[in-house]
């Protein structure tokens, strides 16, 4: 950037909460556009991405991270790496629960006062409110932990969203620029035809197949009016395999055909996709394929 001013403020924001509380939905209401995949099921985000919001007098890095779990199997164990790397290097923390949530978690919000950074606690979904809920939720949550900050947004319906933006913008540190005015994310185009693939897979299917499932993109070659993109998508057991191509290939083709329409609005470019689906046997928890995984 060219002429920053002195009192320019820039700095890292850590989402953090447990699953399905709205904390990839809150990182796209916060920077105006979609760049998180989002769904109703837990554990949709497996890694931390930054989404990069830039103007002439701040640069917020929004960090979305996994939500908070005890890990079963060594792929959760390092979503739960990029949870705590996130705590360590926050200049503010936006601790989300969602409206209906109790303290079953205290050991969350301890961890999250215990990185030394200002907390908000947020609480989310205050569209769903019944009669005085989110009256009582904010005592509830407010005598627990009095002397933190409390908001509370409704991130699907962007409310308090600007609020919030400008609460942070306040506490973060006078500090240049960390990366380019024109870049929005640290994730590459390959990441987001990947993730745009998965989000689909979680729309579409039940059970174990969005979990046992990794979109891996092998081939991406963009000119001026199409991208065409070849993708994998591994499984973890040849019966899974079968469930995800379908009877001819149905639900497969579904899939594809909403991820290129996806893809097409995102790029803002033709897609011409083709998918594959291959079986990594136990994949979530073996160290080597999830490093070649990018885990």
């Amino acid at each position: 950037m060219k002429n920053i001013p002195p009192d320019f403020k820039s700095g890292f924001v850590s989402i953090i909460g447990r699953p399905n509380v709205g904390k990839s939905t809150l990182l796209n209401a916060l920077m105006g556009e979609k760049i998180a995949i989002t769904g109703s099921k837990a554990q949709t985000t497996r890694q931390r991405m930054f989404g990069i919001l830039t103007d002439k007098h701040y640069q917020i890095i929004f960090s979305d991270t996994p939500g908070v779990i005890n890990p079963a199997y060594k792929l959760q164990e390092r979503m739960m790496g990029y949870v705590k790397t996130a705590l360590e290097d926050a200049d503010v923390i936006l601790f989300m629960v969602a409206l209906e949530d109790k303290n079953d978690y205290p050991e969350l919000v301890e961890m999250a006062i215990a990185a030394k950074a200002p907390v908000f606690f947020l609480i989310n979904k205050v569209d769903q409110n019944k009669g005085s809920q989110t009256h009582d939720k904010c005592s509830y949550w407010g005598s627990l932990y009095p002397d933190l900050e409390f908001m509370t947004v409704s991130a699907l319906e962007n409310k308090g969203v600007d609020i919030l933006k400008q609460r942070i913008i306040e506490l973060l540190p006078d500090h240049p620029p960390y990366f380019p005015e024109d870049e929005f994310t640290d994730k590459s185009e390959r990441f987001f035809a990947s993730e745009i693939i998965r989000e689909k897979i979680f729309l579409n299917y039940r059970q174990e197949i969005p979990y046992s499932s990794e979109v891996v993109v092998t081939d991406f070659k963009a000119s001026a009016h199409i991208i065409r993109i070849e993708a994998e998508i591994y499984v973890e057991r040849e019966s899974q395999r079968g469930i995800l191509i379908g009877k001819k290939g149905s639900s497969l083709k579904k899939v594809g055909i909403e991820a290129r329409t996806d893809m097409e609005e995102f790029f803002g470019k033709k897609i011409n996709l083709k998918t594959f689906v291959k079986v990594e046997k136990d994949w979530r928890k073996d160290d080597r394929k999830l490093k070649r995984f990018g885990y």
